[in-house]
């Protein structure tokens, strides 16, 4: 990624949405804009400084911009937290200097440490998986594992949200809010993106998605960027139907990336019983070899064998 193009396109959509009403700029007569959302001269007087001084910083120039220049900036366009801490990633990338070579970052762990499995897998009443930056599916239990059956059919290792939701015809079976899902997901990625501009790996996804999916490509231009800590998955599994599930996601502060991901569902609820069902179902069909060896996609008529069971 440019880091000076990122921060130029990035602060031009965040002030295109944002009218001067909103901003509590007064507005007089019904003078035609010729812009969209805010100016760089009310940007600028909303953020406390000088015109001059903000289009430079829109134009990339990010070298030596203070702290409180950038929660100006944060407080004028409104940003949340997502935005904010994106905007600081940026502006730390352009201050590294000359764009150092492209190269691969430290490898990124494909494999969680045992004690890590051996917590996941103890979890057997809950769908849990753990997952890095690049939406990688690194590791997981056996009822993550059937839970996300549908991902584990793809070819590459490892299973990867980016890939299964733009490049899997599948997945907008399997999502039932797929637009909110793949807007989400599109998010993540520019966040990351944001925090390792050179990452090799990342970057080779995020091109590859970008070239093959019209979808990507127009949801990255929006540069929306997303924290990713908890929210609801509504989904409908090709063996138990449809599941409401809401997710918590704690970091493993020993392995930096990584993320442990659970899904519950409310108790007592039909999504419940559909869980308890999916972990017999996981069980009695051995999913556990799943993340090395592909198997045909099940289908709903599993579930009526594993009923008569």
């Amino acid at each position: 990624m440019d880091s000076a193009n990122e921060i130029r396109e990035f602060l031009m959509t965040r002030r295109a949405r944002i009218t001067p009403e909103q901003a509590g700029l007064p507005v007089f007569g019904y003078r035609q804009r010729r812009v969209d959302g805010l100016r760089r001269e009310e940007v600028a007087l909303l953020a406390g400084m000088s015109t001059e001084y903000y289009i430079r910083l829109e134009r990339g120039n990010a070298k030596g911009v203070s702290e409180s220049v950038l929660e100006g900036i944060s407080q004028a366009l409104k940003l949340d937290d997502a935005e904010r801490a994106h905007l600081y990633d940026l502006v730390r990338a352009a201050n590294e200097g000359a764009k150092p070579q492209r190269r691969r970052s430290a490898p990124r762990a494909q494999h969680v440490r045992p004690g890590v499995q051996r917590m996941i897998d103890a979890m057997t009443a809950l769908p849990t998986i753990v997952q890095n930056e690049r939406l990688d599916l690194v590791a997981s239990n056996q009822l993550g594992r059937a839970f996300y059956s549908e991902m584990y059919i793809q070819p590459q290792r490892p299973a990867n949200f980016g890939r299964f939701i733009f490049l899997d015809p599948c997945s907008r079976d399997f999502y039932r809010t797929w637009d909110d899902t793949a807007r989400q997901t599109v998010a993540l990625l520019r966040s990351a993106a944001g925090r390792a501009p050179y990452d090799r790996d990342l970057s080779d996804l995020i091109g590859e998605l970008a070239t093959r999916s019209d979808d990507f490509r127009t949801l990255w231009a929006a540069h929306d960027v997303r924290l990713h800590h908890s929210a609801s998955k509504q989904v409908h599994h090709p063996v138990v139907g449809d599941l409401d599930l809401t997710f918590e996601r704690l970091d493993i502060a020993t392995d930096k990336g990584l993320s442990v991901i659970a899904y519950t569902a409310e108790p007592g609820s039909t999504s419940h019983d559909s869980l308890q069902l999916l972990a017999h179902w996981a069980a009695t069909h051995n999913q556990a070899t799943q993340n090395q060896t592909p198997e045909p996609r099940p289908t709903t008529s599993v579930i009526e064998s594993t009923e008569r069971s």
